[in-house]
Protein backbone atom coordinates (compact mmCIF):
# COMPACT_ATOMS: atom_id res chain seq x y z
CA UNK A 1 0.00 0.00 0.00
CA UNK A 2 1.59 3.25 -1.14
CA UNK A 3 -0.63 5.65 0.75
CA UNK A 4 -2.69 6.67 -2.27
CA UNK A 5 -5.75 5.40 -4.07
CA UNK A 6 -6.82 5.98 -7.65
CA UNK A 7 -10.30 7.42 -8.13
CA UNK A 8 -12.58 6.31 -10.96
CA UNK A 9 -11.46 9.27 -13.09
CA UNK A 10 -7.78 8.31 -12.68
CA UNK A 11 -7.03 11.09 -10.19
CA UNK A 12 -4.79 9.93 -7.33
CA UNK A 13 -5.97 10.75 -3.80
CA UNK A 14 -3.89 10.36 -0.63
CA UNK A 15 -5.27 7.96 1.94
CA UNK A 16 -4.20 10.09 4.92
CA UNK A 17 -5.74 13.53 5.28
CA UNK A 18 -5.93 16.32 7.81
CA UNK A 19 -9.44 17.22 8.90
CA UNK A 20 -9.75 20.86 9.90
CA UNK A 21 -13.10 21.15 11.70
CA UNK A 22 -13.54 23.03 14.05
CA UNK A 23 -10.18 24.79 13.76
CA UNK A 24 -10.12 28.43 12.63
CA UNK A 25 -7.68 31.32 12.52
CA UNK A 26 -4.15 30.80 13.78
CA UNK A 27 -5.01 27.33 15.08
CA UNK A 28 -6.18 26.18 11.64
CA UNK A 29 -3.18 27.71 9.89
CA UNK A 30 -0.77 26.10 12.34
CA UNK A 31 -2.39 22.67 11.99
CA UNK A 32 -2.17 22.78 8.19
CA UNK A 33 1.42 24.01 8.41
CA UNK A 34 2.41 21.13 10.71
CA UNK A 35 0.53 18.60 8.60
CA UNK A 36 2.18 19.61 5.34
CA UNK A 37 5.58 19.64 7.03
CA UNK A 38 4.91 16.12 8.33
CA UNK A 39 4.12 14.84 4.85
CA UNK A 40 0.34 15.15 4.58
CA UNK A 41 -0.86 15.99 1.10
CA UNK A 42 -4.64 15.72 1.59
CA UNK A 43 -6.17 18.72 3.36
CA UNK A 44 -9.93 18.69 3.97
CA UNK A 45 -12.09 21.72 4.69
CA UNK A 46 -15.58 23.02 3.87
CA UNK A 47 -17.68 26.13 3.60
CA UNK A 48 -19.40 25.11 6.85
CA UNK A 49 -16.11 25.08 8.78
CA UNK A 50 -15.53 28.80 8.08
CA UNK A 51 -11.79 28.20 7.77
CA UNK A 52 -11.16 28.00 4.01
CA UNK A 53 -9.27 31.31 4.03
CA UNK A 54 -7.03 30.06 6.85
CA UNK A 55 -6.44 26.73 5.12
CA UNK A 56 -5.66 28.43 1.83
CA UNK A 57 -3.20 30.82 3.42
CA UNK A 58 -1.39 27.96 5.16
CA UNK A 59 -1.18 26.04 1.87
CA UNK A 60 0.28 29.06 0.06
CA UNK A 61 2.77 29.76 2.86
CA UNK A 62 3.86 26.13 3.24
CA UNK A 63 6.47 26.02 0.51
CA UNK A 64 4.89 22.80 -0.80
CA UNK A 65 4.01 23.12 -4.51
CA UNK A 66 0.27 23.49 -4.98
CA UNK A 67 0.25 20.63 -7.52
CA UNK A 68 1.51 18.29 -4.78
CA UNK A 69 -1.41 19.08 -2.45
CA UNK A 70 -4.82 17.45 -2.72
CA UNK A 71 -7.19 20.18 -1.55
CA UNK A 72 -10.76 19.10 -0.77
CA UNK A 73 -13.73 21.21 0.25
CA UNK A 74 -17.52 20.94 0.48
CA UNK A 75 -20.45 23.26 -0.16
CA UNK A 76 -23.69 23.84 1.73
CA UNK A 77 -27.33 23.38 0.81
CA UNK A 78 -27.91 26.92 -0.44
CA UNK A 79 -25.74 26.12 -3.48
CA UNK A 80 -27.60 22.98 -4.49
CA UNK A 81 -28.50 23.85 -8.07
CA UNK A 82 -26.95 23.39 -11.52
CA UNK A 83 -25.81 26.99 -11.83
CA UNK A 84 -25.46 27.64 -8.11
CA UNK A 85 -22.69 25.04 -7.79
CA UNK A 86 -20.51 27.10 -10.13
CA UNK A 87 -20.95 30.06 -7.79
CA UNK A 88 -20.09 27.87 -4.80
CA UNK A 89 -16.91 26.85 -6.62
CA UNK A 90 -16.02 30.47 -7.42
CA UNK A 91 -16.48 31.39 -3.76
CA UNK A 92 -14.42 28.45 -2.52
CA UNK A 93 -11.59 29.17 -4.97
CA UNK A 94 -11.53 32.81 -3.86
CA UNK A 95 -11.48 31.95 -0.17
CA UNK A 96 -8.81 29.27 -0.64
CA UNK A 97 -6.74 31.44 -2.98
CA UNK A 98 -6.29 28.74 -5.60
CA UNK A 99 -7.29 28.24 -9.23
CA UNK A 100 -8.67 24.72 -8.91
CA UNK A 101 -10.02 22.20 -6.42
CA UNK A 102 -8.79 18.65 -6.26
CA UNK A 103 -12.06 17.37 -4.78
CA UNK A 104 -15.40 19.16 -4.42
CA UNK A 105 -18.18 17.52 -2.41
CA UNK A 106 -21.87 18.05 -1.72
CA UNK A 107 -21.70 18.23 2.08
CA UNK A 108 -25.12 16.70 2.86
CA UNK A 109 -27.90 15.46 0.57
CA UNK A 110 -30.63 17.53 2.29
CA UNK A 111 -33.26 15.33 0.59
CA UNK A 112 -36.19 17.48 1.77
CA UNK A 113 -34.93 20.19 -0.61
CA UNK A 114 -34.87 17.74 -3.53
CA UNK A 115 -31.97 19.57 -5.18
CA UNK A 116 -28.97 17.27 -4.77
CA UNK A 117 -29.38 15.85 -8.29
CA UNK A 118 -29.29 19.38 -9.71
CA UNK A 119 -26.15 20.00 -7.64
CA UNK A 120 -24.61 16.84 -9.06
CA UNK A 121 -25.25 18.05 -12.61
CA UNK A 122 -23.40 21.23 -11.63
CA UNK A 123 -20.44 19.28 -10.26
CA UNK A 124 -20.19 17.18 -13.41
CA UNK A 125 -20.01 20.40 -15.45
CA UNK A 126 -17.24 21.77 -13.21
CA UNK A 127 -15.20 18.60 -13.65
CA UNK A 128 -15.72 18.72 -17.42
CA UNK A 129 -14.47 22.31 -17.41
CA UNK A 130 -11.34 21.32 -15.47
CA UNK A 131 -11.96 23.65 -12.52
CA UNK A 132 -12.41 20.62 -10.27
CA UNK A 133 -10.31 17.49 -10.70
CA UNK A 134 -12.61 15.06 -8.85
CA UNK A 135 -16.17 15.24 -7.57
CA UNK A 136 -18.04 13.45 -4.84
CA UNK A 137 -20.53 13.56 -2.02
CA UNK A 138 -20.52 13.46 1.75
CA UNK A 139 -22.94 11.71 4.09
CA UNK A 140 -24.95 10.21 1.21
CA UNK A 141 -26.89 6.97 1.59
CA UNK A 142 -27.16 4.36 -1.18
CA UNK A 143 -30.65 5.56 -2.10
CA UNK A 144 -29.30 9.07 -2.73
CA UNK A 145 -26.41 7.75 -4.84
CA UNK A 146 -28.73 5.42 -6.76
CA UNK A 147 -30.72 8.46 -7.79
CA UNK A 148 -27.62 10.37 -8.88
CA UNK A 149 -26.57 7.48 -11.08
CA UNK A 150 -30.07 6.87 -12.46
CA UNK A 151 -30.58 10.51 -13.43
CA UNK A 152 -27.07 11.42 -14.63
CA UNK A 153 -25.28 8.16 -15.37
CA UNK A 154 -22.32 9.43 -13.33
CA UNK A 155 -21.48 7.95 -9.90
CA UNK A 156 -19.59 9.98 -7.30
CA UNK A 157 -15.86 9.37 -7.13
CA UNK A 158 -15.88 9.67 -3.33
CA UNK A 159 -18.41 9.42 -0.52
CA UNK A 160 -17.10 10.90 2.73
CA UNK A 161 -18.97 9.36 5.67
CA UNK A 162 -18.70 8.85 9.41
CA UNK A 163 -16.72 5.64 9.82
CA UNK A 164 -14.49 4.04 12.45
CA UNK A 165 -13.99 0.51 13.83
CA UNK A 166 -17.13 0.85 15.99
CA UNK A 167 -19.05 1.93 12.88
CA UNK A 168 -17.36 0.04 10.03
CA UNK A 169 -20.16 0.57 7.47
CA UNK A 170 -19.50 -2.79 5.80
CA UNK A 171 -22.65 -2.76 3.65
CA UNK A 172 -22.02 0.80 2.52
CA UNK A 173 -18.38 0.03 1.70
CA UNK A 174 -19.46 -2.96 -0.39
CA UNK A 175 -22.00 -0.78 -2.16
CA UNK A 176 -19.28 1.77 -2.93
CA UNK A 177 -16.83 -0.87 -4.13
CA UNK A 178 -19.38 -2.31 -6.55
CA UNK A 179 -19.77 1.13 -8.15
CA UNK A 180 -16.16 2.29 -8.16
CA UNK A 181 -16.73 4.83 -5.38
CA UNK A 182 -13.92 5.50 -2.89
CA UNK A 183 -14.88 5.50 0.77
CA UNK A 184 -13.42 8.35 2.84
CA UNK A 185 -13.90 8.33 6.61
CA UNK A 186 -14.53 11.36 8.73
CA UNK A 187 -14.24 10.91 12.48
CA UNK A 188 -11.92 7.90 11.97
CA UNK A 189 -10.82 7.89 15.63
CA UNK A 190 -14.35 7.92 17.00
CA UNK A 191 -16.33 10.80 18.43
CA UNK A 192 -15.56 10.91 22.15
CA UNK A 193 -12.16 9.35 22.82
CA UNK A 194 -13.53 6.03 24.10
CA UNK A 195 -12.19 4.09 21.13
CA UNK A 196 -8.63 5.21 21.90
CA UNK A 197 -8.98 3.68 25.39
CA UNK A 198 -10.64 0.44 24.34
CA UNK A 199 -8.73 -2.60 25.69
CA UNK A 200 -8.50 -4.21 22.22
CA UNK A 201 -6.92 -1.08 20.75
CA UNK A 202 -4.62 -0.54 23.73
CA UNK A 203 -3.41 -4.17 23.62
CA UNK A 204 -2.67 -3.98 19.88
CA UNK A 205 -0.89 -0.67 20.39
CA UNK A 206 1.34 -2.18 23.07
CA UNK A 207 2.10 -5.22 20.92
CA UNK A 208 3.01 -3.16 17.85
CA UNK A 209 4.69 -0.42 19.91
CA UNK A 210 2.42 2.19 18.41
CA UNK A 211 -0.12 4.66 19.73
CA UNK A 212 -3.78 3.65 19.90
CA UNK A 213 -4.53 6.26 17.23
CA UNK A 214 -1.98 4.69 14.90
CA UNK A 215 -3.60 1.27 15.32
CA UNK A 216 -7.03 2.66 14.48
CA UNK A 217 -5.78 4.64 11.50
CA UNK A 218 -3.76 1.70 10.20
CA UNK A 219 -7.01 -0.30 10.29
CA UNK A 220 -8.43 2.20 7.79
CA UNK A 221 -5.33 1.87 5.61
CA UNK A 222 -5.55 -1.94 5.66
CA UNK A 223 -9.12 -1.67 4.37
CA UNK A 224 -8.11 0.76 1.62
CA UNK A 225 -10.06 3.64 3.14
CA UNK A 226 -9.05 7.26 2.89
CA UNK A 227 -9.61 9.30 6.04
CA UNK A 228 -9.32 12.78 7.50
CA UNK A 229 -8.11 12.87 11.11
CA UNK A 230 -8.27 16.17 12.95
CA UNK A 231 -5.72 17.36 15.49
CA UNK A 232 -4.11 20.67 16.40
CA UNK A 233 -1.23 19.02 18.30
CA UNK A 234 1.96 18.86 16.19
CA UNK A 235 3.09 15.57 17.74
CA UNK A 236 -0.25 13.88 17.14
CA UNK A 237 -0.44 15.27 13.63
CA UNK A 238 2.95 13.69 12.91
CA UNK A 239 2.02 10.38 14.53
CA UNK A 240 -1.22 10.12 12.57
CA UNK A 241 0.64 9.79 9.26
CA UNK A 242 3.36 7.43 10.52
CA UNK A 243 1.40 4.40 9.39
CA UNK A 244 3.35 2.82 6.56
CA UNK A 245 6.20 1.03 8.33
CA UNK A 246 4.01 -1.51 10.12
CA UNK A 247 0.96 -3.60 9.32
CA UNK A 248 -1.93 -5.28 11.08
CA UNK A 249 -2.19 -9.01 10.56
CA UNK A 250 -5.30 -10.88 9.52
CA UNK A 251 -5.71 -11.93 13.15
CA UNK A 252 -5.34 -8.30 14.29
CA UNK A 253 -8.07 -7.25 11.87
CA UNK A 254 -10.32 -10.05 13.08
CA UNK A 255 -9.89 -8.84 16.66
CA UNK A 256 -10.60 -5.27 15.55
CA UNK A 257 -13.80 -6.57 13.99
CA UNK A 258 -15.14 -7.15 17.51
CA UNK A 259 -15.24 -3.37 18.01
CA UNK A 260 -18.30 -3.05 15.74
CA UNK A 261 -21.11 -1.71 17.94
CA UNK A 262 -23.83 -2.16 15.35
CA UNK A 263 -24.86 1.43 15.87
CA UNK A 264 -26.21 3.90 13.32
CA UNK A 265 -24.29 7.05 12.37
CA UNK A 266 -24.58 9.89 14.85
CA UNK A 267 -26.51 11.99 12.31
CA UNK A 268 -29.19 10.72 9.95
CA UNK A 269 -28.71 12.15 6.43
CA UNK A 270 -32.47 11.95 5.92
CA UNK A 271 -33.06 14.54 8.64
CA UNK A 272 -29.73 16.34 9.25
CA UNK A 273 -27.85 18.66 6.93
CA UNK A 274 -26.77 22.17 6.11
Amino acid sequence: MNGRLTLASGVEMPLVGLGTWPLTGDEARAAVHHALAAGYRLIDTSEQYANERDVGRAVRDSGVPREDIFLSTKFNARWQGRDLVARACDNALRRLGTDHLDLFLIHWPNPWLDRYVDAWHGLIALRDEGRVRAIGVSNFLPAHIDRLIAETGVPPEVNQVELDPTLPREELRAYHAARGIATEAWGPLGRDGRLLRHPIVVELAERHRRTPAQIILRWHVELGLAFTARSSDPARIAQNIELFDFALSRDDLAVMGRLDEGRPPARDPESHGH
